[in-house]
């Protein structure tokens, strides 16, 4: 929600997310706390703003290790749709063993 580089204030970020208004204060005080977001007042309304400069490091981090979660993610899904075969392969086979009794 704040990635579109407009101000949002809690009450938009609360209903956009569905959680709790203490809870959505909570995350963007820690966000406000690391640099990540910016907080400035109108009013009594606070309007938060991704301050997206502050991301770089995390970004950079990720991208570095990416190519070895995607290597991994890729041989969890070759084990999970192997089971997947196997267990419907199985599930099939009983099916018709029933029907021939």
């Amino acid at each position: 929600m704040l990635s579109d580089g407009r101000e949002h204030a809690v009450g938009d970020v609360v209903l956009r997310l569905r959680m709790a208004q203490p809870a959505v204060s909570k995350h963007l005080g820690v966000l406000r706390k690391v640099g990540v977001v910016t907080v400035s007042r109108r009013g009594q309304m606070r309007l938060y703003r991704l301050n997206a400069k502050e991301l770089e490091p995390v970004h950079d981090w990720v991208k570095e290790y990416e190519r070895f979660w995607t290597h991994q993610l890729d041989r969890i899904k070759i084990g999970a749709e192997q089971k997947m075969a196997e267990r419907m392969a199985r599930e099939n086979q009983i099916g018709r063993d029933k029907e021939k009794k």
